[in-house]
């Protein structure tokens, strides 16, 4: 069996930036071991399976370990696909996932992804609380929020949050996502993001993780028109707003690469 495979760089206007993700069209879903295991060889944070529903896709996300609810850069990478190199007609896609509808406009270059809020816990953990995983990330932040599964950390600068140097096997036993943040000295905030236990050390830019992102920062900013940049090594710039219960993330793409897997 031959299938198509697209790496595209997303969240970037050139390639070797942004976050890459591998986009793998299919006709009919193959045995979740297969795409496991396509996942697994691809080595990207995330590959992308879609198959058309009526006038939807239904877009499924794996991880080198795992499959994941919820997926911001790969889903910019399907749209680019679509768009780009299926002829997908008119400038919006509809998408259906284990996290609900999901929607991408294009905007000239520019895709807009419409994901659902993913809101913290508004009480402050207490730094007594995962402590370990605290200690972990490499610096004491100036506040502690999160949610099953999610620690959210805010720093005071965004020199800290790049300067931090994670214990990452640690962060992999306390099996939490940790997403670190600060005001940005040219953009409104900066941000990390970390989940070894899900075999990603630290991921290079997290359109999810801005679903948490926004509107935190439009409560603490009093706006709901943001920009934002993921200050991994990589890094990624992303135009962001908040509406209603929905997040708008917009970002640009690039292809990388084209081509096809043939498995047995």
């Amino acid at each position: 069996m031959r299938l198509p495979l697209h790496q595209v760089d997303a969240f970037a206007s050139e390639i070797f930036r942004g976050n890459p993700a591998a986009v793998c069209p299919l006709e009919a879903w193959l045995p979740d071991e297969t795409m496991q295991a396509i996942a697994m060889e691809n080595n990207l944070s995330e590959t992308a399976f879609f198959v058309r529903e009526g006038d939807a896709h239904r877009i499924r996300w794996f991880t080198p370990v795992s499959e994941v609810p919820l997926c911001g850069h790969a889903t910019l990478a399907s749209a680019w696909v679509l768009f780009h190199a299926l002829g997908a007609p008119g400038d919006e896609v509809r998408l259906v996932s284990k996290s609900g509808p999901l929607s991408v406009r294009r905007r000239g270059e520019l895709l807009v992804l419409d994901f659902p809020v993913l809101p913290l816990d508004r009480c402050s953990a207490p730094f007594g609380a995962n402590g370990a995983a605290i200690d972990a990330i490499g610096s004491p932040p100036v506040e502690v929020h999160g949610r099953e599964g999610l620690l959210f950390a805010v720093y005071g600068d965004e020199a800290q949050v790049r300067a931090l140097t994670p214990d990452f096997p640690v962060l992999a036993r306390a099996d939490l996502r940790v997403i670190v943040t600060a005001p940005g000295s040219d953009v409104d905030f900066v941000s990390r993001f970390f989940a070894p236990s899900e075999g990603i050390d630290e991921d290079p830019v997290t359109g999810s993780a801005h679903c948490t992102l926004i509107p935190y920062w439009a409560e603490r900013l009093g706006k709901t028109t943001l920009r934002a940049r993921q200050v991994s090594r990589r890094g990624g710039e992303l135009e962001c707003a908040l509406v209603g219960d929905r997040v708008h993330i917009g970002g640009r793409a690039v292809r990388y690469l084209e081509g096809t897997i043939t498995i047995p």
